[in-house]
């Protein structure tokens, strides 16, 4: 039996991801990797990819960028295994921003600030996101949305990589969130995101870690951003051992979604704040 791993790029950029179930398609969802490889110049795009000893799978990662995206930047964390230099070798155009304190959040937070596009992407550096997807996410803000996430959990989309205490984890974290923000995410703990630039200013992000990412979405849920998920698959990381740590992180995530909730502030997102990523269609139209 051959591994989940075999042919994955021929996987996601044949279209053999099933459609979401409103689409009115029983099928796979025809996504060409060609579908986005001329698009007509309109929003420009920038990819932040924060990093940390991720020597043996920037790479990968950089190679798969889709050729369109205007801007690349790499936040290194203070790596030692020689990142820079192979992110360099695979992307000679790439900006690398050497970040002197730790912490995602704050490596996240430096690239947004440097980042020139109108678009920007959230990548991890350590394969389990793949680049292929990213025009999928720009299609819907081009369409009309400010922020769009990735879900591992809705129709269309899987993961290869959870385990089943993380998956608990982030049930719990998700259920937490839709109760308290009053909105619908089939996912919260995956970091696949994007969103437009000109929003950084009211989302104005603080979080040093991990929990950047569920700070990004309390905030764009709470300045009544219009969101969308769209289904995405995980993949294992490819090479080395992840830098989160369950308990300490959901801990974490825990304190920054109550505490964004409750801090003195007008919580006004609804449920229509959420748009399902179903109402709109992925294919090369909606970039135009």
């Amino acid at each position: 039996m051959s591994s989940p791993l075999q042919n994955v790029d021929k996987y996601l950029s044949n279209g053999t991801r099933p459609a979401p179930h409103l689409f009115g398609a029983s099928g796979a969802h025809h996504f060409s990797r060609h579908a986005f490889s001329e698009r007509e110049r309109g929003n420009t795009v920038s990819v932040v990819i924060p990093t940390k000893n991720e020597a043996q799978n920037i790479s990968w990662v950089l190679e798969r960028i889709p050729a369109w995206i205007d801007e690349v930047i790499l936040v290194d964390g203070q790596s030692t295994d020689g990142t820079i230099e192979a992110a360099k070798r695979a992307r000679p155009d790439i900006v690398v921003i050497e970040q002197r304190s730790r912490g995602k959040g704050l490596a996240l937070q430096a690239g947004f600030a440097a980042a020139t596009g109108d678009i920007i992407v959230m990548l991890d550096a350590d394969g389990s996101m793949h680049p292929v997807e990213i025009g999928r996410y720009v299609a819907l803000l081009e369409s009309g949305f400010d922020f769009v996430k990735g879900s591992r959990f809705m129709a269309g989309a899987s993961s290869i990589d959870i385990t089943w205490l993380r998956h608990i984890g982030n049930n719990v974290l998700r259920s937490l969130t839709n109760t308290i923000y009053r909105t619908r995410f089939t996912d919260l703990c995956y970091g696949y995101c994007a969103f437009r630039r000109e929003f950084l200013g009211r989302l104005a992000l603080t979080a040093p870690g991990f929990e950047i990412e569920s700070q990004l979405i309390a905030r764009a849920c709470i300045t009544e951003l219009r969101i969308t998920e769209v289904p995405s698959l995980e993949l294992p990381r490819r090479h080395g051992q992840s830098n989160l740590r369950t308990f300490r992180d959901g801990r974490r995530v825990l304190w920054t979604l109550l505490k964004e909730a409750y801090r003195p502030r007008d919580l006004t997102a609804t449920e229509d704040t959420i748009v399902d990523v179903t109402d709109q269609a992925l294919d090369a139209s909606s970039a135009r």
